[in-house]
């Protein structure tokens, strides 16, 4: 928590609280640096088949690549916390978002009204 926050004191106008901004998503990263989405999705479907052991060799190889530590660490991460936040996060990007359905029901009143003019 910054020192400005700790304090009560507010921030003088134009002073952000978070002056790096939110950070990226990890996928956000890999895709900027170089790899392409096809790579991104292979490397995450056969990460997603191996055991705890096999995730832990492949981050610390050191000559893994960037890629493949990465989404390793992710992995690694989501099952040691009980978080799935970085699981659904690669999932999604390999088979896209689930969509979801909602039930409505909806009731139209008959609301015309007939108006005779005379002559």
């Amino acid at each position: 928590m910054s020192e400005n926050l700790k304090k009560g004191v507010k921030f003088k106008k134009g002073q952000s609280g978070n002056p790096k901004g939110r950070p990226k998503k990890f996928i956000s990263t890999l895709t900027d640096s170089g790899y392409k989405m096809s790579e991104v999705r292979d490397c995450i479907l056969v990460m997603m088949a191996m055991t705890m052991d096999e995730l832990k060799d492949a981050f610390e190889n050191e000559n893994a690549t960037a890629l493949e530590k990465t989404i390793a660490g992710a992995i690694r991460k989501s099952i040691t916390k009980g978080s799935l936040y970085s699981m659904e996060t690669l999932m999604d990007r390999v088979f896209g978002k689930s969509k979801e359905t909602v039930e409505s029901h909806i009731e139209i009143k008959d609301t015309t009204h007939t108006t005779e003019w005379g002559t």
